[in-house]
């Protein structure tokens, strides 16, 4: 697909503490899909905000992920975050044969079987930031911490790997256009490490989620070595990007927004549904992920995407729609409770979900319960935040209590 002159350059790489991207904002207030140039690719590409646009396209098996392999295709980052290999390129049937296996691993019995190693976990952390004493850093003390620790854990990644590993997918995540290199030879790294730790488990299977996904079973069917490295390394990324963000988005808006403390405080039975409130307000990332390659001519709201077309979604918009949430651009925790699409959607949300909320519940509960009298010890706009990733958080919460 040749350049359009048309299309909106979109950097998105707005980074205002969680104020929404007002580029983001303004592709959602067209009548169709907008054709995009984001800052690295070979072509430009359709998005797509609605919540239901968006849920057509992640289930619309003419929209495929596979397809962009082998293509330059339009993307944030100077290298490709995912491998070809990933669980996150795949379609169906393929797609769908690796996640009902690795799921197996990431049940609700199983995060709740896990709970107490991570409750263990974010003790240990907090017990040394009590003993630190005020002021503090929540980031480097929790939110940057709590999320290796329990994913290099669970995974039975060796303590004196974790340095190793939180390096390596720091460097993959950068938007730089001096870093591809450094991108690469990450990706590489931890392509390599978790094939031979995939080696190891299959020789000697421990309690880890490895072993445990090596033993998945459906009839005789089971994950090749191939796959069980490539969804081991998508998460040990996922695990650490999504939850380390999350939490210090939640614990910055606690503290910003200290009702919300307040109420946590006083109705702890409603933790779960407030979280969920804020991860569909928060935009934890930039505009867009990976796209999908139109495989034959369809219509899209409005818009005709030609076969060889990229499309790309916005979660974050789509979790802003008004047809969905009314007063979208506020935290209501009264909200009815309705599926948010921070972790994906479809064929591609993230299995590892109820791993995920475990580790924020129990960050966000045991912080909470810890420092009743927590509150942030600089000006809220003195907050420093990312700017050198795809990512949305701050980099430092000071805190006192």
């Amino acid at each position: 697909m040749p350049s359009d002159k048309r299309a909106v350059e979109c950097p998105f790489d707005f980074s205002e503490a969680l104020e929404f991207d007002p580029a983001l904002a303004d592709l959602m207030r067209r009548d169709t899909p907008a054709r995009i140039r984001l800052p690295y690719g070979d072509a430009d590409a359709w998005i797509v905000t609605g919540f239901d646009a968006v849920k057509r396209v992640t289930t619309d098996p003419r929209l495929s992920r596979a397809g962009i392999i082998a293509h330059d295709y339009p993307r944030l980052t100077p290298e490709p975050i995912v491998s070809p290999e990933s669980i996150n390129v795949m379609d169906p049937p393929h797609s769908s044969r690796v996640r009902q296996l690795a799921s197996q691993a990431f049940t609700q019995q199983r995060a709740d079987e896990m709970r107490p190693r991570i409750v263990r976990l974010a003790d240990s952390l907090l017990d040394a930031m009590e003993e630190h004493g005020p002021p503090a850093d929540v980031v480097e003390s929790l939110a940057d911490t709590l999320p290796q620790h329990t994913v290099m854990d669970l995974l039975g990644v060796p303590r004196e790997d974790w340095a190793r590993m939180q390096d390596s997918v720091r460097r993959l995540l950068v938007v730089g256009a001096g870093t591809k290199e450094a991108a690469m030879a990450a990706k590489a790294d931890l392509t390599s490490y978790f094939g031979e730790l995939v080696q190891q488990r299959r020789k000697s299977p421990g309690e880890d989620l490895i072993s445990l996904m090596a033993e998945a079973r459906d009839g005789e069917d089971c994950l090749s070595d191939r796959e069980l490295a490539v969804t081991a390394l998508t998460l040990a990324l996922s695990g650490q990007d999504t939850a380390t963000c999350q939490i210090g988005n939640i614990v910055y808006l606690l503290l910003t927004r200290p009702e919300l403390a307040d109420h946590l405080r006083q109705r702890p039975e409603d933790l779960t549904d407030v979280l969920n409130e804020m991860l569909r307000y928060i935009p934890f990332r930039n505009g867009v992920g990976i796209p999908r390659l139109a495989l034959e001519d369809l219509e899209l709201g409005g818009a005709q995407i030609r076969a060889g077309d990229f499309v790309h979604v916005s979660y974050l918009a789509a979790n802003r729609d008004p047809e969905r949430y009314p007063n979208p651009d506020v935290i209501d925790i009264h909200r009815p409770s309705r599926p948010h699409m921070t972790f994906g959607w479809g064929g591609h949300r993230c299995i590892a979900v109820p791993l995920a909320m475990a580790e924020l519940e129990v960050a966000i509960r045991r912080l909470l319960e810890r420092f009743p009298g927590l509150r942030l010890a600089v000006a809220p706009e003195e907050v420093r935040w990312d700017t050198e990733t795809i990512r949305r958080f701050p980099l430092e919460l000071p805190v006192t209590w």
